[in-house]
């Protein structure tokens, strides 16, 4: 998908616990962006593959567009799947991002999260600490709470507090193929099965444990959001649960907030479903941006 009028770059940094993470970015050639985006990818997944097709489409209409794969994720360094506490993985985000923003060329440019299903979280959560940093939140599928069906039961729960300490990255909760739950597209599927730097074993004990307190946090905190947002979540979403995204929307203490629920779209919906849906969902996502990007 890459062409003339985006510039794609990869690089490395360190985080504060000295571990390599890996860093891309879609820039429009030709032209000053209208304003930055922040990419938060999902679980087990990872931005400059399984992300392009967002970061391609977004830089196509204007915007410069910055991804980190978290540790344990993607090209970075770590434990292939592993999150031993997701406030390191949002202190990452907001360490890397923030030095994006610095740069003389962006000072005086807005900047937006847009997160993936866990990457949704992270997103919050980078709301939560910094409040009045970010001009606004695009959030696809948001990991606000896991479906019931996916739900572990309490006595797994239980044992997953205890034994997450003990040995934290054995790959023992059991899961079935979420893939086939998340993805409509056999393309795709495919796509992601093949993906090197997707991880496809079983969530690791404290990986889970960590989403699972995560989702508890957000769900029983949704009024703390205050940002402008829009959210984008399929009505057959089988992952994350589209009435916790109305929850969001109703809950959330933003002025400028809105929520698009889609009819029989499933949970990946920027790479998963059939070309004339994805289409829709950018052409909102992109409308919302431009309605809230003034282009100097």
């Amino acid at each position: 998908m890459a062409n003339d009028d985006i510039k794609y770059e990869e690089g490395y940094i360190s985080n504060a616990r000295g571990v390599e993470l890996f860093t891309c970015q879609w820039i429009p050639s030709h032209h000053e962006p209208k304003a930055l985006i922040f990419l938060c990818h999902g679980y087990a997944m990872e931005c400059s593959i399984s992300m392009r097709g967002t970061g391609t489409r977004l830089a196509k209409a204007g915007f410069a567009v910055h991804g980190v794969d978290y540790e344990g994720h993607g090209k970075s360094s770590g434990l292939q799947g592993y999150i031993s506490n997701l406030n390191d993985v949002v202190d990452d985000c907001s360490v890397y991002f923030a030095s994006v923003c610095e740069k003389e060329e962006n000072k005086r440019k807005q900047k937006f999260l847009l997160g993936e299903s866990m990457g949704g979280a992270i997103v919050l959560m980078l709301h939560r600490k910094e409040p009045t940093f970010w001009d606004g939140a695009i959030l696809v599928a948001p990991m606000c709470k896991i479906v019931e069906d996916m739900k572990p039961r309490p006595i797994v729960i239980t044992i997953l507090s205890k034994l997450s300490n003990v040995i934290p990255t054995w790959k023992i909760i059991p899961s079935e193929d979420i893939i086939d739950r998340a993805i409509k597209s056999e393309e795709w599927r495919e796509e992601v099965r093949n993906n090197p730097y997707c991880y496809k074993g079983r969530p690791r004990l404290k990986t889970g444990y960590e989403i699972f307190m995560a989702s508890l946090d957000i769900e029983s905190n949704l009024d703390k959001v205050t940002l402008p947002f829009i959210i984008v979540h399929g009505g057959a979403d089988a992952v994350t649960d589209p009435s916790v995204s109305e929850a969001l929307y109703t809950s959330s203490e933003s002025k400028d907030k809105t929520l698009k629920l889609y009819p029989g779209m499933c949970h990946a919906l920027t790479s998963g479903e059939p070309e004339s849906n994805i289409h829709i969902v950018f052409s909102d996502i992109i409308q919302w941006l431009d309605e809230r990007t003034s282009v100097s």
